[in-house]
């Protein structure tokens, strides 16, 4: 009954494991379903052999190819298929927080301005803000109705709290653009303990909250001092260090003290006129951030 050769069986099974972890991972509602379906065709029919599919049109790629695979094939496609299964699988937990975090930090920096300007009686930049965070807000909220990353997949409790900071952020619309500022400040507050509790609730930290969003700015330092620029350097240095103190509000051990002691010499290299030293001392910089944020973010 087999109608499929050894290299079909073989492609058929990753092809399996990687609609599983697509599944899993990174689609949500039907599109999970979908894949779901599709690697179990992938994997029943590479385990068996036969493709239903090959039957109805009267082909096989039997034919013309008698390779089998021997043991020492074997094995290796066997640690082949383990190796993507669980590095697929750490990777892609790791990837899906972090883009959860940027897109949070995207939407929460409009958040973030929003109540600042709101506490500091500033309407003119607090409507401003808030005109961005409603939008933002809503396309934060409708990717992540629909899909869960892994780290959220057993937290019942998500989908609520996302609609219900949606009610928090439409309910202060009229104060902000024509009533009391500090009442609409008051009320912005409140979302910021819902977040705090889905990130406590499913294992972030605010650390690795402050630090995708430092990596953002840093980036920015980074290029300048590659670009041996110190007019650039010192520009974004002011963003950068404004992101790096909610690093260390949140943590403020050695390594964290490493990143600051790095980025405040690009700075002090860019004011000195030490411009040649700018790349290297840039890489220290990166290499102290990514050693933090591999083992923390």
């Amino acid at each position: 009954m087999q109608n499929e050769n050894a290299v079909d069986r073989i492609v058929r099974l990753f092809l399996g494991l990687v609609l599983f972890l697509a599944g899993f991972f990174w689609l949500g509602g039907g599109w999970a379903i979908v894949a779901y379906a599709l690697a179990a065709v992938m994997l029943l029919t590479a385990a068996s052999g036969f493709c239903p599919l090959y039957k109805v049109a009267g082909t096989s790629t039997l034919r013309g190819n008698s390779w089998a695979p021997g043991k020492l094939a074997l094995i290796g496609v066997t640690v082949a298929a383990i190796v993507l299964l669980a590095g697929g699988s750490y990777a892609s937990d790791f990837f899906s927080r972090k883009f959860y975090l940027e897109d949070f930090n995207q939407m929460n920096q409009f958040y973030k301005q929003a109540l600042f300007q709101t506490g500091q009686n500033n309407r003119e930049l607090a409507v401003e803000n808030y005109n961005q965070l409603v939008p933002e807000y809503a396309t934060f909220q409708a990717k992540y109705n629909s899909y869960h990353p892994y780290a959220f997949k057993n937290d019942p409790q998500f989908n609520a709290d996302l609609a219900n900071v949606a009610q928090m952020i439409a309910a202060v619309d009229e104060q902000v653009h024509s009533g009391d500022l500090h009442e609409a400040h008051l009320a912005l507050e409140e979302v910021r303990p819902v977040f705090q509790g889905i990130f406590q609730r499913n294992g972030f930290s605010m650390l690795a909250v402050a630090l995708v969003d430092f990596h953002d700015v840093m980036e920015v330092v980074l290029d300048a001092a590659n670009a041996k620029d110190p007019a650039a350097v010192e520009t974004a240095y002011k963003t950068a260090d404004e992101k790096l103190k909610a690093v260390e509000a949140a943590a403020n051990d050695a390594e964290i003290q490493a990143i600051r002691h790095n980025l405040d010499s690009v700075l002090n290299l860019a004011q000195s006129g030490q411009l040649d030293a700018l790349p290297d001392q840039a890489n220290t910089l990166k290499s102290s951030f990514v050693k933090v944020y591999l083992k923390r973010g």
